[in-house]
Order: structure tokens, then sequence, then C-alpha cells
């Protein structure tokens, strides 16, 4: 039979790889936070001429009017999106102007969207608590709904933390696009993260149900063994119903979905299939650690056995 936890260290090494990079990356740099959390102002305009000016053009207007922290990214299309920090409608006018004059040409103005930094911080602040909720809900759900066996709580709690290594790897890698491709995080991430811990916290109730049925079965058997064996049952039913059927959609998104989805799709096709891996090699081994209290050990390996 295969042995997935016999090499659950091994797996833990994977998940620290794919973390710690973006978390240096976050830690160095920041999170890409986009106006929707930070607040700040996001102007789409498109021009008569049909042709997109320079990114110099466009920061040369903006930096007269001592908006130093422009950037600048094209849509599929054909327009320039400008996020820079808050402005009023009077601000906005004449900066429009400004770009026609320099330009020599007629700027439309497609989309402007304001946010102040006071909502912004709101915004982020409520994200948090709704997160923080999911994850007691998840708990006191998983608790109540496993109380016929021992240590109920602790498949709760392994299921947030899976759920947090989850997160940990979608954050990781915004962050690292932010700093490749400019990627932010604005409200598009945020509705892309809860779907990734919802699916993430269904992969891994499925998983624990499983070794719940096991455990009344086997009642003799190794913990270690019935969760391995749980786990080799359901993983015909993960592949199938997620990465075969969900990944494959969102892949389609990500290579032909268009400039303004590709972000929320990779996201959501990464997050996804690290919430299936995560229930096979992170929650599960997790339970077994707590399980077998292995961490007493950790810092024994080597030593001779007292005599």
């Amino acid at each position: 039979m295969l042995d997935i936890l016999g090499k659950r260290y091994f797996f833990f090494a994977i998940s620290l790889l794919l973390i710690v990079p973006g978390l240096i990356v976050m830690a160095v740099s920041g999170l890409p936070l986009s106006i929707d959390f930070k607040g700040g102002t996001l102007l789409e305009v498109q021009f008569s001429s049909g042709k997109l000016p320079t990114t110099d053009d466009i920061l040369a207007v903006y930096n007269n009017f001592d908006l130093t922290d422009a950037q600048v990214t094209t849509t599929s299309s054909n327009s320039l999106q400008i996020r820079s920090s808050f402005m009023t409608d009077e601000a906005r006018a004449k900066v429009v102007s400004a770009l026609e004059d320099k330009l020599g040409e007629t700027v439309t103005v497609l989309k402007f969207d304001s946010v102040g930094p006071t909502i912004g911080q709101e915004v982020a602040g409520r994200a948090a608590l709704a997160v923080g909720l999911a994850a007691l809900a998840v708990i006191i759900y998983i608790t109540f709904a496993f109380r016929g066996i021992p240590n109920a709580f602790r498949y709760g709690v392994c299921a947030i933390i899976a759920m947090v290594h989850d997160v940990l790897v979608v954050i990781s890698l915004v962050s690292i696009g932010g700093k490749l491709f400019g990627w932010q995080v604005d409200s598009l991430f945020l509705t892309a993260l809860l779907s990734v811990i919802g699916f993430s916290v269904q992969d891994k109730v499925v998983v624990f149900d499983r070794i719940r049925e096991n455990t009344n079965i086997y009642r003799k058997l190794d913990f270690e063994k019935l969760a391995n064996h749980s786990i080799i049952q359901t993983l015909q039913r993960s592949i199938n119903t997620q990465l075969m059927t969900v990944e494959y959609m969102l892949l389609a998104l990500a290579l032909f979905g268009g400039v303004t989805l590709r972000e929320f799709a990779v996201i959501l096709l990464v997050g996804l299939f690290m919430g299936t891996y995560s229930s096979i090699f992170i929650a599960a081994p997790a339970l077994v650690i707590w399980e077998k209290k292995e961490w007493k050990t950790w810092f024994n390996r080597g030593k001779p056995a007292a005599a």
C-alpha cells in the first residue's frame, strides 16, 4: 500500500519551499495592496487615436500633480488603468485635461473609482474578521460533528492549520506576483481567497470523515496506518472532483480569459490545488503527529537511549 504519511516531513519541507520565499518578499517589499485596502484612485482612460501613450508620458503628468506613486497597466480593451493616491473629482478633471494637452488628443474616462484610506482600512479589518470567524466556525462544527470519536477537537484544529497553510501559499504567490507582474491585493483577490478557504475546508472534512468512519471499523489498527488507508480511499475522489474538473476550467480561464481575470484565475487555480494537496499532505499528517505526540522526539533523535 502507498505510504503517504511515512513521508510527511518531506511534504512539510515542500510547503516551506513554497511559502517562505513569498513571505520574505512580503517582509521586504510589503503586500501589494490595491486602492480597495489602502485607499487611492483607479482611473481607466481611452485615447481617441487608438494608440496608447508611453508610461513615461502618463507618469510625467501625474508627477506634476504630486501623484508620484502612480502605476500604469494596459488592459485587453486597448485602454490604460492608472492607480494612484486619492484624487477628488476636481483633481481628476485637471489630470485628464493635462493628459489631453500633453498628448494632443481626446481622453475618454471609462472608469473612475476613489477609496479613502479610512474605508480601505475598514475593508481590510472586516476581511480579517471574516476569515477569523470562519476558522472558529470550522473548529466548532468539526468538533461537534466528530464528537463520537476521541480527541474530536484535534480534527478541527488540524483543518485550520492546513487552511492557514493554503492561505499562506496564496499570499506568497501574490507577493511574488506583485513583484514580478504587478499583481495587487484587491476585492477580487479577497473573493478568490474566501473561495480557496471554502474549498479547502470542504476537502479536509471529507478526508477526516473517512478517518472517523474507519476509526469505528478498524479499532485495533495503528492510527497512522488507519489515516494512511483513509487518505488512499479518498484520493480518487479528490482527484476526480477537484483536480480533473475545477482545475481544468480555471486553467482555461487563466490562459484564455483575458488580462482582467488572469490574476483571479491563477490564484484560484493554485489555491484550490493546494487545498487538495494540504488535505492529504498537511492536515492528516498534522493529525497523526498530534495523536502520536511526535514533537517529544524531534530534539532527541540520534541520542542514545537511557540504560
